[in-house]
């Protein structure tokens, strides 16, 4: 026996009193137990919840108040553990001191595309859209095969919101629907990586360009979404990706008329 060994893991040796034998009390090497703080655990649960999908990017977390009852823990801790996700980029508070989950992608993605935008919005802002040419190509055609009845049910109450609101004069809530039709067919894909930088992508284009999209026809607009969700829940792959693509097409030109572009 290798002897480093034996001393390693024999720590004692004593005899038996009953049978006068020799016993070998075998002791592995035990690492000492770290009792984990209380706000550790709340934020690994919060991180495990935004892992899983439960939580995804934008969503709101409850009052303050409404979350130390759900948690069973004091106001010190839980302002601990939040104070924590937001410093390593799980959340973010927003205006009005709302505490919401922040894309996993934003940091990386969109800062950088931010300073584009910045620099040359024109010719950024077009790439952004070839962008979301591939990207939700494939989120059309995976949501017509994996999604379930809740995600057509819930993309249904988004396209009912959106004709309810296009009676409306203000544009703000049509932008949002908008929006929130294509982050949910994101959603539809059960990708949770897809998820958060589709947020990001749509986050940045709002922050860019949301002011001109009062001048972009949206009954069109939302008669090409009934179309991408009939193939979506009829479950055809190639036909909602054909439609996503053609849509896209269309917001890029109008876009280009809206802002005065010459197509090259």
């Amino acid at each position: 026996m290798n002897l480093a060994v034996a001393n390693k893991n024999i720590m004692a040796t004593g005899v038996n009193n009953k049978t006068g034998e020799k016993d070998k009390i075998v002791r592995p090497i035990f690492k000492p137990i770290k009792q984990e703080k209380l706000s550790d655990k709340i934020a690994n649960q919060i991180k495990s919840l935004i892992a899983s999908g439960e939580l995804g990017p934008g969503d709101q977390l409850p009052p303050e108040r409404e979350l130390m009852r759900l948690l069973n823990v004091s106001r010190p801790s839980l302002r601990e553990a939040l104070n924590s996700l937001v410093s390593m980029g799980f959340l973010q508070v927003t205006q009005g001191s709302r505490t919401v989950v922040k894309s996993l992608a934003h940091d990386t993605l969109g800062s950088p595309i931010t300073h584009l935008l910045k620099d040359n919005m024109m010719g950024t802002l077009f790439e952004l859209i070839e962008v979301r040419k591939a990207i939700e190509a494939w989120s059309a055609f995976h949501a017509a095969q994996v999604a379930s009845p809740e995600d057509i049910a819930s993309l249904e109450a988004t396209l009912q919101l959106m004709q309810e609101d296009m009676g409306r004069e203000e544009f703000g809530p049509l932008v949002k629907d908008d929006a929130d039709f294509h982050l949910g067919i994101s959603e539809a894909t059960h990708n949770r990586v897809q998820t958060h930088i589709m947020f990001t992508i749509y986050d940045l284009i709002r922050q860019s360009i949301g002011k001109y999209y009062k001048d972009i026809d949206y009954k069109k607009i939302y008669e090409q979404h009934v179309e991408i969700l009939e193939a979506i829940r009829e479950k055809e792959p190639e036909t909602a990706r054909a439609r996503m693509l053609s849509h896209l097409d269309y917001v890029k030109v109008r876009l280009k008329e809206v802002l005065g572009v010459q197509e090259n």
